[in-house]
């Protein structure tokens, strides 16, 4: 089994928009900041979910770095679609 959060797969992070991606990356920073804390403090009791927060990060950064150069569409934010569907209209 893959080494990660269930809820972060690259299919489910795929379909995300930017604005979702980066509040992923920033509630997994924050988590990786506070397990790193925990296991200098002796209180970390899952060592493995470092790495698993680790791993989800990396995951964010190929999906934005892949939109980037263009290998994977980037999917447009729902208040966007609707806009631009009005206007067309």
């Amino acid at each position: 089994m893959a080494v990660g959060s269930k809820d972060l797969t690259i299919d489910k992070l795929a379909v995300m928009d930017e604005a979702e991606l980066s509040e992923k990356l920033r509630g997994a920073k924050e988590e990786l900041f506070n397990l790193r804390f925990q296991a200098a403090t002796g209180q970390l009791e899952n060592s493995a979910r470092i790495k698993a927060v680790k791993r989800d990060i990396a995951r964010i950064y190929t999906v934005l770095r892949e939109r980037e150069l263009g290998i994977r569409e980037a999917v447009d934010a729902p208040a966007e679609a609707e806009e631009t569907e009005e206007e067309s209209a």
